[in-house]
């Protein structure tokens, strides 16, 4: 679908901030890998073959019966017992020395017409974020080639858990900011252009409403209902959404005495048509001047929240608990730097993806 040219000419100047636009595209490559997190990180295979079937672990529940095992418990794929039923298509008695009879399978100790030979392909990273690490040593343990950003405090691999927890916290911020989003625009909207009464006594309601503790609110919901990924959304929206009425509310103040608005209702025109269509374009550089700040603050709310320990359950992969760690694991400094880069880098190339954004739609920016 070809773009307008007003949108033509935005997307034009994004295009010439090269940091915006870099910061765009190592963004999308990031998010990107981290939505494939199942694929790229877990403690099952991706693809199963077994005597001529083809199997997905990582998307399906299969027994252990189901290559030959015993028990119909889902099969515990990094057991030497399961990689031997699978390697041997179960037909070789893999329960008195799995290790050995792997090795003999590699070694070519068996003829090919003895069994069909199965295998199994890994993830590149053959951990999950809450899988433990089969490691000697006290937990947590420096990085090395089986874990390149070391184990925290309960033998958890760092970077499966990094790329589980940017994806939870980028999906967590994107569903908070666009609903945040979408609500403080109509409601200032609303009270901009109608004023009066209507804006009076919203004004009140909202500065009431800002004035509420979020924190505490939250930390009480939470020992109420417990803790939950979409409960803390939806108290995150509840407190978030006040953020742009203001900007939007003085936006269409300072326009719906202007002459466009009021050729417009004399011709008839409806208000929502005037609001949404004609004005609220006008308003769009002031609202995406906020955006870097929901964005950024929602990411720190969460971490915030996780830190202190009443955010998202403790086995959720999450950044704030990472941070947590760190600070109380000094002595493992590789914490400590992998929080800090993961969000720096991420804070980061969201602020300078909203910046761009919000030069391309101010029509006093002009890059060359």
């Amino acid at each position: 679908m070809a773009l307008s040219p007003l949108n033509q000419r935005r997307w034009n100047n994004f295009r010439k901030n090269r940091r915006a636009l870099w910061s765009l595209r190592i963004f999308v490559v990031l998010f990107g890998l981290s939505l494939m997190a199942d694929v790229l990180a877990n403690d099952k295979p991706i693809l199963v073959n077994y005597r001529g079937d083809y199997f997905t672990p990582i998307w399906n529940f299969y027994p252990e019966t189901d290559f030959g095992g015993d028990f119909q418990t889902e099969a515990v794929y990094r057991d030497p017992e399961v990689k031997c039923l699978i390697a041997s298509g179960g037909m070789l008695d893999c329960f008195d020395d799995p290790d050995g009879i792997l090795a003999e399978i590699d070694a070519g100790a068996y003829q090919a017409e003895d069994f069909h030979k199965g295998w199994a392909l890994w993830p590149p990273i053959p951990y999950s974020f809450d899988t433990p690490v089969d490691r000697p040593g006290a937990a947590p343990l420096p990085p090395n080639r089986q874990n390149w950003l070391g184990t925290d405090d309960t033998k958890r691999d760092v970077l499966a858990r990094v790329i589980y927890g940017f994806r939870l916290s980028i999906v967590f911020t994107l569903i908070v900011t666009g609903i945040s989003t979408l609500i403080g625009i109509f409601a200032g909207a609303i009270q901009g252009f109608f004023g009066g009464w209507l804006d009076l006594i919203f004004q009140r309601v909202i500065e009431i409403w800002s004035a509420t503790p979020t924190l505490y609110v939250i930390i009480i919901m939470f020992a109420i209902l417990g803790r939950g990924f979409w409960l803390l959304v939806f108290l995150m929206v509840l407190f978030s959404w006040t953020s742009l009425v203001g900007v939007v509310r003085a936006e269409f103040l300072r326009a719906r005495n202007l002459e466009y608005v009021r050729a417009a209702r004399a011709l008839g025109v409806g208000n929502m048509t005037i609001m949404f269509r004609h004005m609220l374009p006008n308003a769009m550089v002031a609202t995406l001047t906020m955006l870097p700040f929901i964005v950024t603050g929602t990411i720190g709310t969460l971490a915030g929240l996780d830190f202190l320990g009443f955010g998202l359950p403790s086995s959720a992969p999450s950044l704030g608990e990472m941070t947590l760690q760190a600070k109380q694991n000094l002595q493992a400094p590789w914490l400590a730097f992998t929080a800090f880069f993961t969000f720096a880098i991420m804070l980061s190339l969201l602020v300078f993806i909203f910046e761009g954004v919000r030069d391309a739609f101010d029509p006093r920016k002009t890059f060359s």
